[in-house]
Parts: structure tokens; sequence; C-alpha cells
């Protein structure tokens, strides 16, 4: 027989050009698609719908089930400050909880169109207003935190995207991000949510535009500009619906197995500061009438290190106690984008000039910010 002739390669070579030949005859030839994987988008449609009902009416029950947990199973009495923290702790716990699942989920999604490639691709070559501006809106929806941001930007760097554009990312990306915008929403509802991104983008579109007519790219670290950044390798547009469901269950896993401790430790302060601290306290010292207040509230940030998620549990505690929005959002934004981990790392690229430049523009941004807020509203 002739196949017993056949070497290895050629038979490797006989089966692909069989497949070719099949595909191709598939794809002029409607009888053999299957139609099982036409029902794949009516099913996640319908699973999708029952899962959020289902959430829906657990979020909803959340008052009443932390309510009796502290008071009637515990045993604890109604208006004491124990019970307060109590009962503020388990009900913020899986109330950020369930909003971080919906939201990082949903996102999830959406970033599976986001490749760190695809981004970096978008920017460069863009003039400099214009990438600032693409820059900051790309931070909203790119999955990176202030220090796993910096690999990005060093990347950007290297692929000859304009400096100025790369710190409006570097802004943007950590205090911008969906989680910070969901669980805004979800719990001090859609105005704070609007106001915190309207201020958030403005600071990092300026402040990127700032640093960018400086012309610093000097102050880089030699080494940055000498990486090749490599082959794009743009493959996101192939996933399917499928994928993309699995990425996003991925980002679930993932972000929330790296947050779940600074929630718990931000919902505990915020307890503490719910159940304990006075109510004209918050509003003396981080209140309007004290023009202090700002610059405190922004120095008291930059030394700590947290996310969106949580930091958002004591922000709602602040502001229930009485503390100014905008002393509040200026303290928020100061921790999140200006954290002394990421300082530390960005020290590997940048050099100390650029990195005092960098926190004395962005705290400028926030601190008008803050105080412009507190005066308008």
């Amino acid at each position: 027989m002739k196949t017993a002739n056949l070497t290895p390669g050629k038979f490797k070579e006989l089966i692909m050009e069989s497949k070719e030949v099949i595909d191709s005859s598939c794809n002029s030839d409607e009888s053999c698609k299957s139609d099982v994987p036409r029902s794949y988008p009516y099913l996640y449609l319908t699973s999708g719908i029952v899962l959020v009902y289902l959430w829906w009416k657990l979020y909803r029950f959340l008052p009443q089930i932390s309510s009796w947990i502290t008071y009637d199973l515990f045993s604890i009495t109604k208006g004491s400050h124990i019970g307060g923290a109590i009962q503020f702790f388990l009900y913020d716990t899986p109330k950020v909880m369930m909003l971080l699942l919906l939201v990082v989920f949903g996102v999830g999604i959406i970033r599976s169109f986001f490749t760190p490639e695809k981004t970096r691709a978008m920017l460069a070559g863009r003039n400099l207003f214009l990438g600032n501006i693409m820059a900051a809106f790309l931070g909203i929806v790119t999955p990176f935190c202030s220090c796993s941001a910096v690999p990005l930007f060093i990347g950007f760097v290297a692929a000859g995207v304009p400096l100025g554009v790369t710190f409006s990312f570097l802004i943007a990306a950590p205090m911008v991000n969906e989680i910070a915008l969901g669980l805004l929403y979800g719990l001090l509802g859609w105005k704070v949510a609007a106001l915190y991104m309207a201020t958030g983008l403005t600071v990092a579109i300026l402040a990127g535009w700032v640093i960018g007519r400086m012309n610093m790219e000097k102050d880089v670290e030699g080494w940055v500009t000498e990486i090749n950044p490599g082959e794009d390798n743009i493959a996101d547009d192939r996933l399917t619906l499928n994928d993309r469901i699995i990425y996003g269950w991925d980002a679930v896993v993932e972000i929330i197995g790296r947050v779940w401790i600074y929630v718990i430790l931000g919902i505990a302060v915020g307890a503490v500061i719910h159940g304990f601290v006075p109510e004209g306290l918050m509003a003396s010292v981080m209140g309007k009438g004290s023009w202090w207040s700002v610059p405190l509230a922004v120095g008291m940030g930059v030394p700590m290190y947290s996310n969106a998620a949580g930091i958002i549990p004591v922000v709602e505690a602040l502001l229930g106690k009485g503390a100014a929005l905008g002393t509040v959002l200026a303290f928020m934004m100061s921790v999140i984008a200006l954290s002394l981990p990421e300082m530390v790392i960005l020290r590997k690229v940048l050099k100390p000039r650029l990195i005092g430049v960098f926190i004395s523009v962005v705290s400028c941004g926030i601190l008008l910010m803050g105080y412009l807020f507190n005066i308008v509203i």
C-alpha cells in the first residue's frame, strides 16, 4: 500500500491538507455545521437573568439579616456603640463583596477586549492632549491597580508613547477604575460616583498634560527606554463568548483574591468610625469650615496603601459622620493615586525629580478639586 511508504512528516502534511479541505467545505455547506453552539447565547442570557435576580433578592435583604444577627442572635442592645459597629460590619461586608463580584465579572468581560498590547497600540502616536484624554478613559476599563500599572507604564514608555500620556494612564487606572465607580454607585449613589469619575478624569488628564509639557523624558531611568517592547500579540478578537465569560470569572477570582483582605480591613475601620466616633468630631476635623481639612486629608492619605475596594467603606463611614464630600474624596484619591508602595516601585523607573513633580502636580489637582467641591456642594 502507498500509505506504508509515508514518512511521519508527509503523513502530518496529509492530515493538515485534509483538515483544510473539510473546513473549506463546511464554510460553504451549512449542513455540516452544528446547531448546538447557536443555543449558547440564549443559555447564557437565561442563566444570567436568573443569577442577577437571585443576587438582587439577597442584596435587598442584607439590612434585615445584619440587624437580626446583631440584635437578635447576638442579643446586643440596640443603639449601643458596639451594636452599631457590628451591624455596620455585618451589613457592609457581604454588600461590598456582592457588588465586587457583579462589577468585576461584568467589567472583566469588557476587559477581554483590551489587552495591554492593544492599549499600548491605541495610545502610541497620539498628539499630547488627545492622548491624555484617551489614556485617562482607557484607565477606567483596564485591569491595573496602582502597583501593577507600573509594568505597563514601562511598556508604554519603551514603545514611544509620550511621557505625559503614560502618566494620565498611570493616574487614572487605579483611581478611576470600575471597582471604585461600581462601589461608589452601590454605596453612595450615582451622583457621588459621577462626581468622582469626573474629578478623577480631570486630575488624570490635566496632570498628565502638565507633566508632558515639562519635557522631563531625561528623568526616566535609561534602562527603560532601552527596552524592546516586543511584537504585539492582539488575539483577543478571536475569543468566543464562552472565552470571555471565563475571562470575567477569572478576573473575579484574581481581583477579589487580591483585595478581600483590604476590603475586610477597610470595613472594620469604617465600622469603628460608624459605631464609636462622635457625630461632631468628623464634621469639625474634616468639615467645610476648616480650611486645613483638605490638605490634612491628602497628607494622611499619601502614606497609606489601599485600593478602591478597601477605602470606600471608610469613605462611607466618614460621610455618615458629617465629613465634607470634597475632603473625603480628596482623601480617597490620595490613598489610591499617591500610595507609598507605588512611589517605591516608581523609583525603579523614574528619577527623584520626576517623582517629586508627579506627586506635586497630582496633589495640587486633588487639593483644588477638594476645595472646589467643598465650596460648591
